[in-house]
């Protein structure tokens, strides 16, 4: 009987495996010939997280991506440097930890107590900077990243305004969709509870079951965190017993050397400096193909 069940079960997930092969190429046929830059954007992995995201629709897959790939050809991400928005990181309020989960997962730790800039645009372009940087930063085979965020100085007047809250969900969920496999909110203050109310509205319900609570007196949740996490590597702030030290200079160094690496991924020559005027300005880089999504 055990066998029984062990074969068919075998039998389903090969199924399965070849149903979502034949669900990417019709994604790829779908969205047809693109540009170099979105050409390599579109690997098979892309197009798995964003069926994925989609529950396997290829329809609402395309359409999607499709978006995504007008927002990549005006936002531009994998062309922002270090140097653009180094200002927002001055205090550590978010950084990639220089530890992975046990899944060798990139992490990014977030500590929005310490938030020390005004500019929402500004602020959302540094966070958009650091997840393009985790991604940079996976090993091969692991396509997700973890989030940690510590409460610690949190208070309501020093959280992001709602608008932002939801502009930056947007762009995690829609954009950078399957890239996030968990975050730990780590002992938010009781107040905290009146502003996620709110910002839970903008989560769509994957999005909402990968966000975890952990309190400190709360030991089934303070034992999920340590499932994914090694205590030697787990900072004193989040319950583990490594001394987290953001030092901005060397994390700064680290960033510039990411930047080479990332120039050299996407084929651009990056000794050719940027000359932003505002953010949106004359660039002395060479003019990538503005892609329109075909009409549907």
């Amino acid at each position: 009987m055990f066998r029984l069940w062990g074969s068919s079960h075998h039998d389903k997930e090969e199924n399965d495996v070849l149903h979502h092969e034949a669900k990417v190429k019709e994604l790829k046929v779908a969205i047809g010939l693109l540009p170099d830059r979105s050409a390599q954007y579109c690997t098979d992995a892309c197009l798995r997280r964003y069926l994925e995201a989609r529950n396997w629709n290829v329809d609402k897959a395309k359409k999607m991506l499709e978006e995504t790939l007008k927002w990549r050809s005006t936002y531009r991400p994998e062309e922002i440097r270090w140097n653009e928005v180094a200002l927002e990181g001055e205090t550590g309020k978010l950084f990639r930890a220089s530890f992975h989960d046990r899944q060798g997962r990139s992490v990014l730790i977030m500590r929005p107590g310490f938030q020390n800039t005004k500019s929402i645009e500004n602020q959302i372009r540094h966070l958009v900077y650091l997840i393009e940087n985790a991604i940079l930063n996976l090993p091969e085979g692991q396509e997700q990243m973890a989030w940690l965020i510590d409460f610690t100085g949190w208070s309501l007047s020093t959280s992001v305004p709602i608008k932002s809250a939801r502009d930056t969900t947007y762009i995690l969920q829609n954009h950078y969709p399957e890239r996030l496999a968990i975050a730990f909110l780590y002992n938010p203050p009781r107040i905290f509870e009146a502003f996620w109310k709110v910002v839970k509205y903008f989560l769509d319900a994957k999005t909402f079951q990968k966000v975890k609570f952990v309190y400190p007196k709360n030991k089934d949740s303070v034992e999920l965190m340590r499932s994914y996490f090694d205590e030697e590597n787990l900072p004193i702030e989040f319950g583990g017993n490594a001394t987290l030290q953001y030092d901005h200079e060397e994390f700064s160094k680290a960033m510039v050397q990411d930047d080479a690496k990332t120039a050299t991924l996407w084929g651009f020559d990056d000794k050719v400096q940027h000359i932003r005027i505002g953010h949106s300005g004359a660039e002395v880089v060479p003019e990538p193909v503005n892609i329109a999504p075909p009409a549907s």
